[in-house]
């Protein structure tokens, strides 16, 4: 099955964080994460939420004021599962991420090259199921980190998520620079990413466009060199601008200001 790899990933990814979190003591389940006003309980609310919502379930009602940090309809619907279990424990969070996502992944893997390839509704508009799928490797993974930060507990995952996640960011990286900064054209910038996923990256302005170059002898306006690890986290908006550009294995070379920029303008989290 040509996407069994997307199937196999969400697995490894949703068992890993079961691992991680059932050990814990109920009060490390209130262990705050990286994302705006959620604990680790409210990840796997999250999770598990969205993962009730593709099977058919109800979003449920949300009572109150949005918190500031909800900015569009997905963080809404977000909020809403996560404050239906406000008032669960968290191990009884945990059994229901568990039992729904082994649903999921039996659902996923009934489906045949047809369904994978149905074009349908996604947080991102209109895509093929098999990229909606890719978008639910690419969430869990980033909140697997998560809950890893939170409880103190780092550890290397060099796994197809990882792949997913930075893949995706050095896609993003056009509409940054082109979109979000409006760079002015003839605008070059290289990215050196260190690390398992390492790469370099070159970015042109052509004809009022953003788009990937091969290396070339020019001069870059901006060149940046940081791990693989600091810049997805500052893509998904887990770092600060500046801890990302202060940060000891950031090496920043070229226009500064353009520096800064450029790293105000990373986020691309919904």
């Amino acid at each position: 099955m040509a996407y069994e790899w997307i199937t196999d990933s969400l697995e490894d990814t949703w068992t890993q964080i079961e691992r991680l979190v059932r050990p814990l003591a109920p009060e490390q389940y209130n262990a705050l994460t990286p994302c705006p006003g959620w604990t680790v309980k409210d990840i796997l609310s999250h999770l598990l939420g969205f993962e009730l919502l593709l099977s058919g379930g109800e979003v449920p009602a949300f009572d109150g004021e949005m918190p500031a940090h909800v900015k569009n309809q997905i963080g809404e619907l977000n909020e809403a599962f996560v404050q239906a279990n406000r008032n669960l424990a968290g191990i009884e969070v945990l059994e229901q991420f568990s039992s729904v996502t082994k649903a999921s992944l039996k659902r996923l893997r009934a489906l045949d090259e047809d369904a994978w390839e149905k074009v349908g509704w996604s947080p991102e508009g209109e895509k093929p199921h098999f990229r909606f799928q890719e978008t639910r490797i690419f969430d869990s993974w980033i909140h697997l980190q998560d809950i890893r930060d939170a409880l103190l507990q780092p550890a290397d995952d060099h796994g197809t998520g990882e792949e997913v996640v930075v893949n995706r960011f050095e896609g993003a990286v056009p509409y940054i620079l082109g979109k979000k900064m409006q760079a002015p054209e003839g605008t070059l910038v290289q990215i050196n990413l260190i690390g398992r996923l390492g790469r370099l990256l070159m970015f042109k302005i052509i004809d009022g466009r953003c788009m990937a170059v091969d290396m070339t002898e020019e001069q870059p306006v901006l060149e940046i060199t940081t791990p693989v690890a600091l810049f997805w986290r500052r893509c998904a908006g887990r770092i600060g601008a500046e801890a990302f550009l202060n940060a000891s294995a950031t090496d920043v070379r070229g226009d500064k200001a353009m520096a800064q920029a450029f790293s105000q303008a990373m986020p691309i989290v919904i």
